[in-house]
């Protein structure tokens, strides 16, 4: 039912946006992992919203509470129960559109695939399902970590104010220096000015993630349809807001390159490479090197403007939106992007562990 993502490591969520609580259930986490909870909350903490001038002000705690699986701190091989509470939820600034459809929102799809939806802030189609996804995201990092591979995403674009430089030409211990989780402060203060012009507007803007992971190894992913960057691409584009997917290639136009100028020519018998245009993947299977790929995502479609739509019945209705709302989700979107790599890649670990038995 889409509920669901990960084979060997599974993720399945619950809950509305304004419902008691949100949650999960993990599945396939080994036994024995002994679990870092403040760097679990930390990453919780960098996807709530209240957490600067350009964010939502709703205020959640987001404070996760573990029901299962986990014993005197370790991970006991059953499955992860958890929950997150709902404590800041406002449904009644929802009542104008209980029968009224949102432009751009999921409320008609919804509506006409079950012929009911939760209209408060969108029931299960809001961005507050994926805090679930930063606490699985964040045990699958620490999983990775300990086979050396780390994963770091950052806010590369807002809007038109775009850098035009490679993770490797940055210094990626400046993600958190900034409210906008841009390691370049020079275009992270112009991103930030962009988001506030448009937050005054009572206007949207979107923006790109960079995600990058380093550290993993040959052969991870399967040759025809369980490529790793198609299911890398999978993860990302079930994010909510995210509108496009891109991996490699340095920044370079691949479609209008020619051959000679994107070819990754290997240096010696250990697979290196002199260029890395593919971003880590050939063939749908990981080479050694870094692995890298831009999230788009677009304005977020709730704006403080009049706008034109229709009700249940069909009827033209003028509809302005209450309540609050981010006027741009990139800033809080970097965790839950790191978490659907992090997620895509320890579940191809363990594929590739399966594999060798």
């Amino acid at each position: 039912m889409g509920n669901s993502t990960g084979t060997m490591f599974k993720l399945t969520t619950f809950g509305e946006s304004h419902g008691k609580a949100i949650g999960g259930v993990i599945d396939g986490c080994s036994a024995g992992l002994e679990l870092d909870f403040e760097k679990i909350q930390k990453q919780l903490d960098r996807r709530k919203p209240g957490q600067s001038k350009i964010t939502t002000q709703r205020k959640e705690s987001d404070t996760v509470q573990f029901l299962s699986g986990i014993f005197e701190g370790k991970t006991t091989g059953t499955p992860i129960g958890f929950t997150i509470k709902n404590e800041d939820a406002k449904s009644k600034d929802y009542s104008h559109v209980k029968d009224t459809f949102r432009p751009s929102h999921a409320d008609y799809t919804y509506q006409q695939k079950y012929g009911i939806r939760d209209y408060r802030g969108g029931g299960r189609s809001s961005a507050r399902e994926t805090a679930c996804r930063v606490v699985a995201g964040a045990i699958a990092q620490q999983i990775l970590a300990k086979i050396g591979v780390e994963v770091q995403a950052y806010v590369s674009a807002v809007g038109n104010v775009k850098m035009n430089k490679c993770h490797n030409h940055m210094d990626l211990s400046f993600i958190d220096s900034n409210i906008v989780r841009c390691p370049d402060n020079d275009n992270a203060e112009r991103m930030i000015a962009e988001i506030e012009k448009v937050k005054k507007e009572g206007d949207t803007i979107g923006g790109e993630i960079t995600c990058v992971a380093t550290g993993v190894p040959v052969g991870w992913g399967e040759p025809v349809f369980d490529k790793l960057h198609a299911d890398i691409g999978k993860g990302m584009l079930s994010i909510n807001a995210v509108h496009g997917f891109k991996y490699g290639f340095g920044g370079v136009d691949i479609s209008s390159s020619i051959g000679s100028e994107v070819n990754d020519i290997f240096l010696d018998e250990n697979g290196k490479t002199k260029t890395n245009f593919s971003g880590g993947i050939q063939g749908g299977i990981s080479n050694g090197n870094d692995i890298y790929c831009e999230v788009a995502f677009k304005p977020v479609a709730t704006i403080m403007q009049k706008q034109e739509s229709i009700d249940v019945n069909g009827k033209k209705v003028e509809l302005e939106a209450k309540g609050r709302h981010d006027a741009c989700v990139v800033p809080r979107a970097v965790p839950i992007v790191e978490s659907m790599m992090a997620l895509t890649l320890v579940d191809f670990y363990l594929r590739s562990l399966a594999n060798k038995i």
